[in-house]
């Protein structure tokens, strides 16, 4: 399942993955737990979200964007 559309949008999974982010969550661990996405899938999903530009990464945390969080208001 991916988080991102064939258009650039962020699809359902895309969408709780980023909304996990910007409550605070940063590690791939946090989100798993908290979405109930298996950690496998939260891990790919935030890859494609970062190169869609959705997303940042530093270190082991990951960031929401303005783009991101645009995409989801």
């Amino acid at each position: 399942m991916a988080c991102i559309s064939p258009d650039g949008s962020p699809t359902e999974m895309g969408k709780k993955v980023l909304r996990a982010l910007r409550s605070g969550l940063g590690s791939a661990e946090e989100i798993a737990q908290s979405t109930a996405i298996p950690l496998f899938r939260v891990r790919s999903g935030l890859r494609e979200l970062i190169q869609a530009g959705l997303a940042s990464q530093t270190n082991s945390r990951s960031e929401i964007t303005e783009k991101g969080v645009e995409l989801i208001e």
